[in-house]
């Protein structure tokens, strides 16, 4: 008979409720789904689980395309434990709870004077669920989410709440991607900058041009981005503006934007494309239509042999693939399972049509730009095994010590976990 589970403890749950992800690649049936909306309800819960012998995955807006969230026993979504928690303008940090929603956060930063150093076209994401993956933004001088963490509040698999900060580094280099492998963050400080305004370009240059301005346009922007097109019909897959009368074949859709300190009663515009706004006003765009994607690192200094190499690869043996390249930059960072791990990065981002068969094109894709040492988006379609992870991160060994140290009986794996880190 399967084992009689005592009642939960207080707290908005279901039973078996069905979960699917954003992009409708991801689902599960777990045993409870848990709304708390106190740190005593998440601790309790946990209790409960580390109880009753029961896994516990953290879900915030299921932005990811992996399966970080798939749990058959408690599926803990924290989007009631959102809002800042303080704020300091001496050092511009800034702490909220684990739940916040991004899009939430920049009207309040902003009238305590402070604005997010970077983020990226979508603002869905719970800030726990963006630190634990590695989402970031794109600047050659700014780091992901993840390198912006300076302090958490962690309820650990002993069923403990413990506080990790800049006087744990071992711990906090860990904390800044665990894929969710420590616990649950309660709570988050980041670093934040002084509020500043954003000018937007937004061109249309043909490949070349692209090519032959590679280094200038990295180096010369606060944030620089193109999508690079191989079709007629794929810059309406990720419903990107177009000029009129113009083909987007070989042409992409680059956006060039730089920090302003803007007399908003006179210097604000809204005008498509040459925007000049508060920094958060700017930076989210979309994507709304749903795909799937992968999204590749590698060493700055390969980018765009890299690009190059993907386009090659569209270009003959995958024809019939649609979605176009984007590439960003990111800045290297410390975190031990950080894609970013002390290396500059070029950033390379391709999708599927849910419900084709991309699955070939992936492959390809992946063991092409194995050649370039490429790590994956934890957030996103990837191949990566334990064996490729020792290789590809330095402190793997010590990422997964702390990992045991946190979570010794494994409460916050799951099967896509366990296999990588646990």
């Amino acid at each position: 008979m399967p084992k009689q589970l005592y009642p939960l403890p207080p707290v908005t749950h279901d039973t078996e409720t069905p979960w699917t992800n954003w992009g409708g690649n991801q689902s599960c049936t777990p045993a409870f789904t848990v709304r708390p909306k106190t740190e005593q309800e998440v601790l309790d819960t946990v209790r409960f689980a580390i109880k009753e012998g029961l896994p516990v995955r953290a879900v915030g807006a299921g932005h990811s395309f992996t399966p970080l969230v798939q749990t058959g026993g408690i599926l803990m979504d924290l989007e009631g434990l959102a809002g800042l928690t303080g704020t300091d303008t001496d050092t511009s940090r800034v702490r909220m709870y684990g739940g916040t929603r991004i899009s939430d956060v920049g009207a309040p930063l902003w009238d305590k004077g402070l604005s997010l150093s970077n983020q990226g076209d979508i603002d869905k994401q719970a800030i726990a669920g963006a630190i634990s993956t590695g989402t970031h933004g794109s600047g050659i001088e700014l780091g992901s989410f993840s390198s912006a963490l300076r302090w958490a509040k962690i309820v650990n698999g002993h069923g403990e709440i413990v506080e990790v900060g800049e006087n744990q580094l071992r711990e906090l280099k860990a904390a800044q991607v665990a894929l969710g492998t420590l616990g649950i963050f309660l709570e988050v400080e980041l670093q934040a900058s002084p509020a500043y305004h954003i000018v937007e370009e937004i061109t249309y240059p043909m490949w070349d041009e692209v090519e032959r301005d590679w280094e200038e346009n990295i180096r010369n922007n606060r944030h620089y981005s193109f999508i690079w097109c191989q079709e007629e019909g794929s810059a309406e897959l990720y419903e990107l503006p177009t000029p009129t009368g113009e083909s987007m074949v070989n042409r992409t859709y680059t956006k060039k934007y730089r920090a302003a300190n803007l007399n908003e009663a006179t210097e604000l515009s809204s005008v498509e494309g040459a925007r000049k706004d508060r920094a958060y006003e700017i930076y989210a765009g979309g994507y709304m239509i749903p795909f799937h994607e992968l999204e590749y690192y590698v060493p700055a200094e390969q980018g765009l042999e890299a690009v190059k190499a993907v386009q090659n690869l569209l270009n003959t043996t995958h024809k019939d693939q649609k979605y176009p390249l984007e590439v960003r930059w990111v800045k290297g960072d410390e975190g031990y399972i950080s894609p970013f791990y002390k290396r500059d990065t070029t950033v390379l981002s391709v999708s599927g049509a849910p419900g084709t068969n991309y699955w070939p094109y992936l492959r390809d894709l992946d063991a092409l730009l194995e050649d370039f040492d490429a790590r994956p988006h934890w957030g996103k379609i990837h191949f990566m095994t334990r064996e490729r992870m020792q290789r590809h991160f330095p402190e793997y060994d010590t990422f997964v010590q702390v990992r045991k140290e946190f979570d010794p009986n494994g409460v916050f794996l799951n099967d896509h976990t366990r296999a990588l880190v646990g």
